[in-house]
């Protein structure tokens, strides 16, 4: 039964990653020995930055990176995580109006440059600044008013993400963090992030998982503007949504490895191409993304995106549709 008659999904940040998902499982008891070892396992960047920016999250609410580097102080990774930690808690603080937050940014930005210093070839510490750049409501450093690469694009941290862009070139985070700068200008119709969104895509080669940015900036401004329980409205069939659907799937999809591919990737493809009603490509990423589920983009189809068990009906009821037929 393809559409899954009795299918769980599954909401875990790792997705396929089982040596990350184990790696999480040990975070969770207060341990880090697996985290450590998972990380002097991983060879390539993006998987490294995948795989902080997981571990990042559940430990941010722990001291067990504290506990880490005070075993192995000279641990280029723990401080990378460190960093990591310190960045999340201030996004953290940011979302929450902490009085904090401050001090946590500034905490997150000290951390920030000494691993830059002590780690010159890793991507992760300039991602973090870029993290950072998006909490700066004013937007008033000069670092983040630099000229941009192409004259439809608009003032921003181009030095940061030029300092990713050596290191690992079109790195998914990074691109994302770029794109949380442009949506903290203001609530307006998101031409910026959008006209972002469009470029990074059109500039990323074959394979890259930065052909479906187009797709968040729709999502986002489906949340802004149009509200919700419209599953199958124009805002997703309008000529413009397809397309953008289409070239996810073509320019990323179709060569990307599942096992490697963000779950939030995968569940905003087939969340745009079940708004296309191009059902049959969308079982195509339904079958790839197996059990995992993620509670975005689909929460925003409902009345109440808080309610992660509306958000997991909905996602069960696309699902179905493209898949029993």
């Amino acid at each position: 039964m393809r559409g899954g008659h009795g299918f769980r999904p599954v909401y875990h940040p790792a997705g396929h990653d089982h040596a990350l998902r184990n790696a999480v499982q040990d975070l969770r008891t207060g341990r880090w020995l697996s985290m450590a070892r998972l990380l002097d396992e991983t060879s390539d960047w993006p998987a490294w930055t995948r795989r902080t920016q997981v571990l990042a999250a559940v430990a941010a609410g722990t001291d067990v990176v504290h506990a880490w580097r005070a075993e192995q102080p000279e641990s280029a990774a723990a401080v990378v995580m460190h960093t990591r930690v310190a960045v999340e808690r201030a996004v953290r603080a940011h979302r929450a109006a902490h009085p904090r937050t401050g001090e946590l940014w500034q905490e997150a930005w000290d951390a920030c440059r000494s691993a830059a210093e002590r780690s010159p070839a890793d991507p992760v510490p300039w991602i973090c600044l870029l993290a950072l750049a998006a909490l700066e409501e004013q937007q008033d450093r000069e670092e983040y008013r630099a000229e941009p690469p192409a004259a439809v694009l608009p003032l921003g941290p181009w030095g940061l993400l030029a300092e990713t862009e050596k290191r690992d070139p079109y790195n998914r985070e990074a691109h994302h963090r770029m794109l949380q700068f442009f949506y903290a200008r203001g609530r307006g119709p998101l031409s910026e992030a959008l006209n972002y969104a469009r470029w990074a895509a059109s500039t990323a080669p074959v394979g890259s998982a930065l052909h479906a940015l187009p797709l968040y900036v729709r999502v986002e401004r489906y949340r802004r503007e149009c509200g919700h329980e419209r599953a199958l409205d124009l805002h997703w069939v309008a000529e413009d949504a397809v397309r953008e659907a289409e070239r996810a799937l073509d320019g990323w999809f179709l060569f990307c490895a599942t096992t490697e591919a963000s779950p939030l990737d995968l569940n905003h493809l087939a969340h745009a191409l079940f708004g296309a009603q191009h059902f049959s490509d969308a079982a195509r990423v339904f079958e790839a993304m197996g059990p995992y589920y993620t509670v975005l983009p689909w929460a925003y189809r409902t009345a109440r995106p808080d309610d992660r068990a509306l958000a997991e009906e909905v996602f069960l009821r696309a699902r179905a549709r493209c898949l029993d037929r």
